[in-house]
């Protein structure tokens, strides 16, 4: 009898989101599904993980009583962790994270709460995928990109993915019949132009909004983000080797051990 492939699913808006909702159940139509999500938001906390204070991690009772989920309250990072160490007794086949209320495309992957989950997925060696919606609504029509996230995911599941590789699928907020279909591309290079808001409390203590503008520096069309302002679902390996390794021979005619 062939075995149903083990579904990790996680995110970043919390074990809430109606997102991780779309998500699990279209991973259901894949193989047998664990969820380990936040108990609360935590959008933009990156790879940030809990060490100065105790995680608690509790099973919950959702929609279908034959899914087990975890209700986590660490960050993104701190769920894949739990979940691999302490609540699996064997390594997902998949860990899948989203799907995110708004984009992570370009820069905004390094921010990523959504994106974290899916890279310390991929560092303890399981394929993984980020799954994010241009639409911050929390009433977002995620149906409209169900089938999209089906296909990637078991597209993932049949080809595997390169070790140190993980991708990060985003969509336009599109109905399904206008979406083009799926790119594959590399980030764009962009940036926040970032402003904060200066505020004052009654209590006359000054206090700080971030707030802010992305700006794409990149015309190239075979970018994430000109796929999405284009009508495509875009998708981009992503590795967590962070080294430059194209500087590692130039750098080397420094005067470093004189």
């Amino acid at each position: 009898m062939h075995k149903k492939p083990l579904i990790l699913v996680t995110n970043d808006d919390g074990i809430t989101a109606p997102g991780l909702r779309t998500l699990i159940n279209a991973m259901k139509t894949l193989g047998d599904v664990i969820v380990v999500a936040p108990d609360s938001p935590q959008s933009g906390m990156g790879h940030a993980i809990t060490v100065n204070s105790t995680l608690h991690c509790d099973k919950v009772s959702k929609d279908d009583a034959e899914i087990l989920e975890y209700s986590c309250s660490g960050t993104p990072a701190d769920c894949v962790k739990l979940a691999v160490h302490e609540i699996l007794d064997q390594k997902p086949d998949l860990c899948v994270s989203g799907i995110n209320h708004g984009s992570n495309s370009s820069i905004n992957v390094i921010y990523s709460g959504t994106m974290s989950a899916a890279i310390e997925a991929g560092i303890e060696g399981i394929p993984a995928v980020g799954f994010s919606l241009l639409d911050f609504d929390w009433d977002a029509d995620f149906s409209q990109i169900e089938s999209f996230v089906k296909t990637i995911a078991s597209n993932v599941i049949e080809n595997g993915l390169p070790n140190g590789v993980v991708l990060n699928a985003n969509f336009p907020k599109l109905k399904k019949e206008d979406i083009k279909g799926i790119k594959v591309c590399r980030q764009a290079k962009g940036n926040w132009v970032e402003e904060f808001d200066k505020r004052k409390s009654p209590m006359g203590k000054e206090y700080y909004w971030l707030s802010g503008e992305f700006t794409n520096l990149d015309k190239g069309e075979d970018t994430d983000i000109w796929a999405l302002e284009n009508g495509y679902i875009s998708v981009v390996p992503c590795q967590f080797d962070l080294t430059a390794h194209h500087f590692i021979q130039h750098l080397n005619t420094w005067q470093l051990n004189d």
